[in-house]
């Protein structure tokens, strides 16, 4: 599995190390694993940054969610309390109940979509 731009390292390139040492010898082994061993480090350092990028726009769109979350629910209570005065004036218990259920449902809804993954 690969990150997109990441280079993925393949067991054949380990394997052609190897057999580059084998017929080069002695001489040429510090090249051959210090260019490897750069390699690995730069995957490495690619994959975190691509972890932390990726911690971060969760990290950020969390914190987003919060303040949307609180003026959808202010929005929500003050909507509602004309409702539930005209509804409950008039007797229509069953509407502000389904008025209410509908309030909750769309916060509910806004939470959960919000919530980090």
């Amino acid at each position: 599995m690969t990150v997109a731009g990441e280079e993925e390292l393949e067991r054949s390139e380990g394997e052609a190390l190897l057999s580059a040492r084998a017929e080069l010898g002695p001489g040429f082994e510090a090249e051959l694993v210090d260019g490897f061993a750069e390699r690995i480090e730069r995957v490495v350092r690619e994959r975190a940054e691509a972890e932390r990028r990726r911690h971060d726009d969760v990290a950020r769109r969390a914190a987003a969610a919060g303040p949307r979350q609180l003026a959808l629910a202010i929005v929500s209570l003050v909507s509602f309390i004309p409702l539930g005065i005209t509804l409950g004036v008039n007797g229509e218990g069953f509407a502000l109940l389904v008025t209410l259920a509908a309030i909750v449902a769309v916060n509910l809804a806004h939470a959960w979509q919000s919530r980090p993954s």
